[in-house]
């Protein structure tokens, strides 16, 4: 069909314009599309324990499974966001939702290592698809219905894990490990349909060219950086691989950043990071990503652990996983009354809340982690903090930056919340390997362990309340583009 003398839109396209999905369509197909990108990230930890017998290689080496995701995810969340900034998200959701079917499919037809790790690689590019979803919502829905739309889509990030995590167990004992990834592909698809009949067309484009110079930095010193963090006790903290990786990776996003600052179309706009509600949105994000990996991270071990010393609880994966789920359910429920706080008395004051109650949470988890009934009120009460946290931080964030670059700013505020998930998941490793007891062969977690985590964790909280609160209530503010004409629409 021949385009229309504006060169813009066919005739097709215009008739699809024209009957334009309600918001409360958009903003479910959204928020299913995170909850599915955020089961990904869980799908494999039931089985955690079996992947060296399974993939036929070592322990160490079968934590790549789980290492591969996490990077790809740190890395492709901002990059993915330019791209969608650029060339229109709707249809960089599509790509990412395509490479996650497609990395589903080879690690559901993997039996060794290499094959496995390539398929999770592409599944963690796919969480990329949240932060450009809540971007989305900004370009489309209307003002009035954005703040709920916004928490809600923010909240799939814990609530898919959450949710997902029991599901993938079930599945996990009682059939083949590869209907896990077979299911994965399942929805997947189910999530490619969705976005591509329902999700409008996102009109709005940033112009210029993409940065590969700096995807490409970006990416080596993030890599060095985590892989640093995440290995490091492994791999031991002063040797040279570690080391090396760490000041490596820090000097080349010191370069990158330089560069950045003198390359007309960067990967980031570093003046707008560097504003202060951004900069103390993503700096408050570290300790909110931090807060809630100790949750995921060490309850489910305190939950599992034996019950021969008096410390662990015995409880089954299933059984474990259930008791975490009231953090997703929490989170989900919040969604809507965090969004009208934050419409009430500003996104400011919800992160604020959100970093007290986590504090209050960790700080009762100190003294009581000696019952199932203890793990499930922590858990509870974390669920409430995070969903506050989760549903203020976009809001910050796009309420300081320009429509154009809403995207890329959103997932770099991910990577920040990936970063404390990071550091949290090396902080636990480290405490509990410490402070260990022998029990009939068993190496168990005391209860000295889970105190001292769970007083970290109240700290790190209670810093990134205190961060905050130096937010400012006012600065220059953009609003929502759903108004916007029709300019360069995808085709």
């Amino acid at each position: 069909m021949p385009p229309s003398p504006d060169r813009s839109l066919t005739t097709a396209e215009r008739a699809r314009l024209s009957r334009r999905p309600s918001d409360r369509a958009i903003t479910t197909t959204l928020a299913l599309t995170g909850l599915i990108a955020a089961f990904m990230q869980t799908l494999v930890t039931p089985i955690i324990p079996r992947l060296p017998d399974f993939l036929d290689t070592t322990t160490a080496d079968a934590t790549w499974v789980l290492t591969s995701t996490l990077l790809a995810a740190a890395i492709s969340t901002p990059i993915s966001g330019r791209l969608g900034d650029m060339y229109g998200k709707r249809r960089v959701v599509m790509v990412l939702l395509m490479l996650m079917a497609g990395g589903s499919i080879i690690s559901a037809l993997s039996n060794t290592l290499i094959p496995m790790i390539v398929g999770r690689v592409f599944q963690g590019v796919g969480l990329g698809v949240i932060a450009l979803g809540i971007s989305i919502l900004r370009d489309v829905i209307h003002p009035r219905n954005l703040g709920g739309a916004v928490a809600l889509v923010s909240a799939t990030l814990g609530v898919g894990g959450a949710v997902g995590l029991p599901v993938a167990a079930l599945i996990a004992q009682n059939f083949d490990y590869h209907y896990l990834f077979w299911l994965a592909t399942a929805l997947a698809i189910v999530a490619i349909v969705l976005v591509g009949s329902i999700v409008p067309v996102s009109t709005l484009r940033a112009g210029g060219r993409f940065d590969f110079l700096g995807a490409i930095g970006f990416g080596i010193g993030l890599v060095g950086i985590l892989l640093a963090i995440s290995k490091g006790s492994e791999w031991g903290w002063t040797s040279a691989t570690t080391l090396g990786l760490l000041i490596g990776g820090a000097v080349v996003l010191v370069v990158w950043g330089v560069v950045e600052l003198r390359t007309t179309d960067a990967l980031v706009d570093l003046r707008v990071a560097a504003r202060r509600p951004v900069l103390l949105t993503n700096l408050a994000s570290i300790s909110v990503g931090f807060a809630f990996f100790i949750t995921t991270a060490a309850l489910p071990v305190l939950l599992e652990a034996p019950t021969s010393t008096g410390v662990g609880l015995g409880q089954s994966l299933i059984v474990s996983s259930l008791c975490l789920m009231p953090l997703g359910l929490v989170m989900f429920a919040m969604s809507p009354v965090a969004a009208r706080l934050s419409a009430a008395r500003g996104p400011r004051t919800s992160l604020i809340l959100g970093g007290l109650i986590i504090t209050v949470a960790f700080a009762i988890a100190i003294w009581l982690h000696s019952e199932i009934w203890h793990v499930i009120l922590v858990s509870t009460i974390v669920g409430f903090g995070v969903g506050f946290a989760y549903s203020a931080m976009p809001t910050l964030i796009m309420r300081v930056v320009p429509p154009t670059e809403t995207a890329a700013a959103n997932g770099l505020n991910s990577v920040m919340r990936t970063l404390g998930s990071t550091i949290a998941a090396t902080v636990v490793g480290l405490i509990i390997s410490a402070h260990l007891v022998i029990s009939g062969g068993t190496a168990i977690p005391t209860s000295e362990a889970f105190r001292i985590i769970f007083t970290i964790g109240s700290s790190v909280a209670l810093v990134g309340a205190v961060v905050a609160f130096f937010i400012p209530r006012r600065g220059r503010e953009y609003g929502n583009t759903a108004s916007m004409p029709i300019t360069l629409p995808e085709r």
